[in-house]
C-alpha cells in the first residue's frame, strides 16, 4: 500500500514531531518516482536525528572540536591573500554565519559561491546583497539558463513531484566545479545530514562522503526523472547544458583532491543563534510575514519556489515544513514537544498561496494541472479522500 519504499506503519518520534516517513537526505540523482528511500531510523520510539542531537548536547567536547578546526584551517591557510577555502550559500542565515565567522574570527579568506534561486524573493535578494556587501567575502553568483532550468523544474515536478531536484543538483555540484577551477581544496558545507536523520554512520565525521560529489556513470544518471537520452532527444537539453549540474568524474576528483568538510562538526550550529548572528553582522532580514506552511520567518527566504519543495514533500511523505522546523527547534530546546505538535497540526497542511501564480507561470502549468499532478503522488497509506478533501490518515499527537 505504501509508495516510495516507505514503511506501511506510521510512527512518530516520542521526543520531536518527526515521523518515520521522512526520507533521509540521499543523493538526489538517485531520486525516482517509485524508487526505495532510506527513511528515518527509530529506536525505542526515538528517531535517529534526536539521538544525534543528544550526542551533540551531552558527549561532544566543543572546545576540543574547535582545536581540531584550528589545526585544519592552519593546514590550508593562505599567506598571500589567495582564497583558502570555499563556502557555498545563498545569503541565508547559515551561509552568512559560516563565511563570516571563518573570515572574521578564524582569519581565513573564503570564496563564496551561489547557485541562483529559481525566482528571487525581494527579501532574499536584499539578504544576498547584504551578505556580499557587508560580509567581507568575494562571491560568484551563477544563474543557469532560465529557459532550460525552468523546463527541468517542470519535468521534475511532473515526473517526481520534486521541483527542487535540478536546483539541488546545481547547488551541490557547482561548488565542486568552482573549487576545482580555483584550485581550492578546503570546502565547507554546513550541518551533517545525520543531524536530520540521514547518514547516521557519519555523525561523528567531519569529512563528507565522496558519493556526494563523484559519479562516473553520468550517462546512467536521471535528472528530473528522465535519462540523458530522453533529455537530449525529447527536450533538446545537452550534456553541456547540464555540465554544472553534474558531479565530478572520479578522475577529476582524484586530480583535484578536494577536502569537503561539515563545519557543523566543529562548531555547534544553532539555527536561531545563526539568525541573530547574521542579523547583527550583515543586517539579515527576516520575512515580512509568517512563512506559509510553517510558523517561522527566517528560514529559506530567498526563493519563491521554496515553499512548494516542502509542500510536495508533505504530499509524498506526510511531512511538511512545520514538521521539519518544529522538530529541529524541539531538539535544540527552543520548543517543547507540546508546542511543536500544536504548530504542526495548525500549519503543516497549508498550501503556499503567496507565490502560486509565479510558480505556475514559471512552470507553464495551469492550476488544474498543478493539483492533478500533485494528487497523483499521494500514497494511499498516508492519505484518504473524504467528502472531496484529502486528509492525512495519521497526525502527530
Amino acid at each position: 500500500m505504501a509508495r516510495y519504499g516507505l514503511p506501511d506503519n506510521v510512527e512518530f518520534c516520542s521526543r520531536c514531531v518527526m515521523s518515520n516517513q521522512k526520507v533521509t537526505p540521499s543523493l538526489v540523482q538517485k531520486d525516482t518516482k517509485e524508487g526505495a528511500k532510506h527513511t528515518l531510523i527509530f529506536q525505542d520510539g526515538v528517531c535517529s536525528a534526536c539521538r544525534v542531537q543528544e550526542l551533540k548536547a551531552n558527549k561532544i567536547d566543543w572546545h576540543q572540536r574547535e582545536k581540531e578546526l584550528l589545526r585544519l584551517l592552519d593546514k590550508y591557510r593562505s599567506n598571500d591573500g589567495s582564497y583558502d577555502c570555499i563556502v557555498p550559500g545563498s545569503g541565508g542565515k547559515d551561509s552568512i554565519f559560516q563565511s563570516h565567522i571563518l573570515k572574521h574570527k578564524y582569519g581565513m579568506n573564503p570564496l563564496t559561491v551561489t547557485w541562483a534561486p529559481h525566482i528571487y524573493t525581494d527579501v532574499g535578494r536584499r539578504n544576498f546583497d547584504s551578505w556580499v556587501n557587508k560580509g567581507g567575502c568575494d562571491n560568484f553568483l551563477f544563474t543557469p539558463d532560465g529557459e532550460k532550468h525552468a523546463l527541468l523544474t517542470r519535468l521534475a515536478y511532473k515526473n517526481l513531484l520534486h521541483p527542487f531536484q535540478p536546483f539541488i543538483f546545481g547547488q551541490r555540484n557547482y561548488v565542486m566545479h568552482m573549487a576545482r577551477k580555483f584550485n581550492i581544496k578546503l570546502i565547507f558545507f554546513g550541518e551533517n545530514p545525520a543531524e536530520y536523520g540521514g547518514f547516521e554512520n557519519e555523525e561523528n565525521s567531519s569529512k563528507m562522503n565522496t558519493s556526494y560529489f563523484v559519479d562516473d556513470n553520468r550517462k546512467n544518471m536521471r535528472i528530473s526523472g528522465l535519462s540523458f537520452e530522453e533529455l537530449t532527444t525529447q527536450h533538446k537539453i545537452s550534456e553541456q547544458d547540464l555540465s554544472l549540474y553534474l558531479p565530478l568524474t572520479n578522475e577529476q576528483y582524484q586530480q583535484h583532491q578536494p577536502d569537503p568538510r561539515w563545519l557543523g562538526y566543529y562548531l555547534n550550529f544553532h539555527p536561531q543563534s545563526n539568525y541573530y548572528y547574521a542579523r547583527e553582522h550583515v543586517g539579515f532580514e527576516p520575512n515580512d510575514q509568517r512563512t506559509e506552511g510553517s510558523y517561522s520567518r527566517y528560514n529559506s527566504l530567498d526563493d519563491k519556489i521554496d515553499g512548494y519543495h516542502y509542500w510536495c514533500g508533505h504530499l509524498k511523505f506526510g511531512v511538511g515544513r512545520a514538521t521539519h522546523e518544529a522538530s529541529q527547534e524541539i531538539r535544540n530546546g527552543d520548543l517543547t514537544r507540546e508546542e511543536g505538535v500544536a504548530l504542526v497540526r495548525k500549519y503543516d497542511d497549508e498550501l503556499p498561496k503567496r507565490y502560486l501564480p509565479d510558480f505556475l507561470d514559471y512552470m507553464n502549468l495551469t492550476e488544474t494541472a498543478f493539483f492533478e499532478i500533485a494528487d497523483s503522488f499521494r500514497s494511499p497509506h498516508l492519505w484518504e479522500l473524504k467528502n472531496g478533501e484529502w486528509q492525512l490518515r495519521h497526525k502527530v499527537s
